[in-house]
């Protein structure tokens, strides 16, 4: 049976979501609960791995088991062995031909920037600090370039292993609240760093550090070296998945 969960989880006290030998990480802690609940070894698929210090809202993830549970189990179950910075949020049976990776239509990443002279205490490790003023209406018009599809070279680690760097992005939205200037992003799908390093752009530029069109002349260069800074991870959060019917969880 195979069945699909929606996770949550802060990403700060984790070595990012993927298994790495003696270091502490979501899908370490996420296949030692589910196992527990199956009373078997439980490997997990994910839609889309998160770094070091990054957050997730809904992450959404699947699994091939050999038990039946019911889904409160498998919610309150895998809960109960999860750490508190981990959450399951729902879980759900599904046919064999779903895949939390290659089934997702769009990705949706949202980044928060605290924007005011005083650092943050409450939102300490959970938005990027800027004490420098931005000028979100510099950002909105940089954004543009970047919407459509484009080759990304130059928005992609250095380290990214993607086949490709063509990726489509369909909208950006930068709005404004309290203090916090957010920066939601939606795509296809993503490279290595790619949001982090829009982000740095976008606040370079918000600084006055570059003109606008600068966000256009990193993009046509196809070259990471020409880019930005990589913004921090504090403030990235992986907030949805999209699905095409029937899966459509949330």
């Amino acid at each position: 049976m195979r069945i699909a969960l929606g996770i949550e989880y802060a990403g700060n006290d984790f070595f990012g979501w993927q298994i790495q030998p003696q270091l502490r990480t979501v899908q370490g802690c996420v296949e030692t609960a589910l196992s527990k609940v199956a009373n078997h070894p439980v490997k997990v698929f994910c839609a889309g791995r998160t770094d070091t210090g990054v957050h997730a809202l809904e992450q959404v993830i699947h699994a091939d088991v050999n038990v039946e549970r019911s889904k409160n189990a498998w919610i309150l179950g895998t809960n109960s062995n999860l750490p508190k910075d981990i959450s399951v949020l729902w879980a759900k049976i599904v046919d064999n031909d779903f895949h939390a990776r290659f089934s997702a239509q769009t990705r949706h990443y949202r980044y928060i920037i605290f924007n005011r002279p005083v650092r943050p205490a409450i939102l300490y490790k959970k938005v990027t600090w800027e004490f420098k003023p931005l000028d979100i209406q510099a950002m909105r018009s940089a954004s543009k370039y970047l919407i459509g599809t484009h080759d990304f070279s130059s928005y992609r680690a250095i380290t990214c292993q993607a086949n490709s760097p063509i990726r489509t992005i369909l909208s950006i939205k930068i709005s404004y609240l309290k203090k916090k200037i957010i920066i939601d992003v939606l795509a296809n799908s993503f490279l290595h760093h790619m949001v982090r390093n829009i982000a740095g752009v976008l606040i370079t530029i918000g600084r006055g550090e570059k003109p606008i069109e600068w966000a256009n002349d990193v993009l046509q260069a196809k070259d990471r070296k020409v880019g930005g800074i990589t913004a921090c991870p504090d403030g990235l959060y992986l907030v949805k998945i999209d699905y095409p019917k029937p899966y459509i969880f949330s």
